[in-house]
């Protein structure tokens, strides 16, 4: 799971086909927006949707803008570091700036305190600690936390991060991701051992993330921290979801089969989140 204090510490797309060409049709609506700042955003929106990198020919053929606009447009959100040229010049993503926008929303979005209301009942219910994660990058942001009360636990704390591969909401994220996209996360850096436990091989972890993904839910036994078990469901979402909610505990106290106790509660109060986040509740 993920990182933490002295005290322990804590857990922290098959294709995105779907996910990509809703986005898509969304992003494009705004592109014909009243103001070019909507056009801008939409035309950031249409590129985040994508599993790939784009190019600006890319963009003029799925879009329709004529090219010398579209490369005005790509040039301004580039000069303002919120895309990035990759080496080869043609190609496009997303950039430091909108990255760290993005986290920043997640982190101090107004939902906060519904959203740690929804965390504080199931930890009340289940008796350990619960957390909102996300994927950044090749990492694990933990985006909220609510702790156990009981003395012996795992302490995570908010803004913390964790690899990806060895963590449950690390690995629920990776299942939704296509071969493809997980690949290029995952190549160019060697899966580092932080356990006995942690799944090194990447033909293996492709294994595990496969049964991941059909099952619905993703278990992390002692991969990330020596005695931690941690379960993770995905927050719902039409396509790919990027927000996973989990919940971490002592492993003499976190079997499998309690896991699959607990799976029902950690579900519904996933709902509830997206509920909130849909309806910007407070």
């Amino acid at each position: 799971m993920d990182r933490h204090s002295p005290a322990g510490t804590a857990e922290t797309m098959t294709a995105e086909t779907a996910t990509a060409e809703s986005g898509s049709s969304y992003a494009r609506a705004d592109l014909d927006g009243d103001s070019p700042a909507i056009r801008l955003f939409g035309l950031m929106e249409l590129i985040v949707a994508k599993d790939s990198f784009v190019s600006l020919q890319s963009l003029t053929t799925e879009t329709q803008i004529p090219k010398p606009t579209l490369h005005r447009m790509l040039q301004q959100l580039e000069g303002a570091d919120l895309l990035i040229r990759q080496g080869d010049g043609r190609h496009y993503g997303t950039g430091p700036r909108l990255r760290r926008f993005a986290e920043s929303l997640l982190l101090n979005a107004t939902q906060h305190g519904a959203r740690r209301a929804v965390l504080r009942d199931l930890v009340n219910d289940l008796g350990e600690t619960c957390v909102v994660a996300t994927i950044s990058g090749n990492e694990v942001l933990y985006v909220d936390v609510i702790d156990t009360p009981q003395p012996l636990r795992f302490v995570v704390e908010a803004g913390s991060r964790a690899p990806i591969h060895c963590t449950a909401s690390g690995k629920m994220g990776l299942s939704q991701m296509s071969p493809s996209q997980r690949r290029r996360l995952l190549e160019p850096a060697r899966l580092i051992a932080s356990t006995p436990r942690t799944i090194t091989d990447l033909d293996i972890l492709e294994e595990e993330l496969l049964s991941t993904r059909q099952r619905g839910w993703a278990l992390d036994v002692e991969e990330y921290l020596p005695s931690l078990v941690c379960a993770a469901v995905p927050i719902p979402q039409t396509g790919r979801s990027n927000l996973f909610l989990a919940v971490q505990a002592p492993a003499l106290r976190m079997a499998e089969t309690r896991v699959l106790e607990i799976l029902p509660a950690l579900e519904e109060a996933a709902r509830a989140i997206r509920k909130i986040e849909d309806e910007g509740i407070a």
